[in-house]
């Protein structure tokens, strides 16, 4: 579905929007591209190409006319720059997660305080430049999971993104869904980038980290996400994100959302 969003005269528009917990946006797409930012909350943004879990203090980059679905995980505080096409030339036209700085952080929250942008303005031409200066060198960070186009890699897939914690044998999940282990290892290498075990690796911190953003305790979050142990999935998540999830999760409720002014 076509979601118009914003004025086509400026160059950036915005949204602040506040979600509760299991809120679900239905897959839609837009005209203009997208920085979605999670000022606290964790989302989950899913397209035909995967997945990409969004932690607070990250943001995801949408592409225009990309079909994208938004499942919201505890209360979500969301902001959002909706872009003209092709004004940031050095994003890819794929979507990717990635950090957001210190400086890019209170740059979207300021151009929040404006419905809308315009090089018109002088004062909003240097913060657009600076918003795309920041853009342009941000980090992506690990936390997709491409899907596997092949269908009998779609059905094992889908068989752990039911229930991540499935602990059987790849070899048995492979039989089922009709073909062999070494044929489904290869087709993950060559149509997600990842190694079976990299990939599985992944779908299980993401899984954790939705259900910390609920409220779970992490040993039921790591054992769910079927973790051997909470000091496995710490370590996991320490590896990805830089801090444990205590940490990760106490900082967010430390730091309320800043409302427009």
């Amino acid at each position: 579905m076509f979601d118009p969003r914003g004025d086509k005269a400026a160059h950036i528009t915005t949204l602040i929007y506040d979600y509760p917990d299991g809120y679900i946006v239905p897959e839609h797409f837009h005209d203009q591209d997208q920085v979605v930012y999670a000022s606290r909350g964790v989302m989950t943004v899913r397209t035909k190409e995967g997945t990409w879990v969004v932690p607070t203090q990250r943001a995801v980059w949408i592409p225009a006319k990309v079909p994208h679905g938004i499942t919201m995980h505890g209360t979500v505080s969301m902001r959002t720059l909706y872009l003209r096409p092709r004004l940031a030339r050095g994003l890819p036209r794929s979507c990717r997660v990635v950090n957001v700085s210190a400086l890019l952080k209170e740059l979207v929250l300021y151009a929040c305080a404006f419905p809308a942008l315009s090089r018109g303005a002088k004062i909003q031409a240097h913060l657009i430049d600076v918003i795309l200066d920041q853009l342009e060198t941000v980090e992506a960070i690990p936390l997709q999971l491409p899907n596997p186009s092949d269908p009998r890699a779609l059905r094992v897939a889908a068989v752990l993104l039911a229930d991540p914690s499935d602990q059987r044998p790849l070899g048995e999940i492979c039989k089922r869904a009709g073909g062999s282990k070494r044929t489904i290892e290869r087709l993950f290498q060559q149509e997600t980038g990842m190694t079976f075990g990299k990939w599985r690796q992944q779908l299980r911190l993401m899984h954790a980290m939705r259900l910390l953003a609920g409220g779970a305790k992490i040993t039921h979050a790591a054992l769910d996400a079927g973790y051997s142990t909470p000091s496995a999935f710490i370590s996991m998540f320490r590896s990805a994100l830089g801090t444990t999830p205590g940490r990760y999760f106490q900082d967010q409720q430390e730091r309320p959302p800043r409302p427009r002014p």
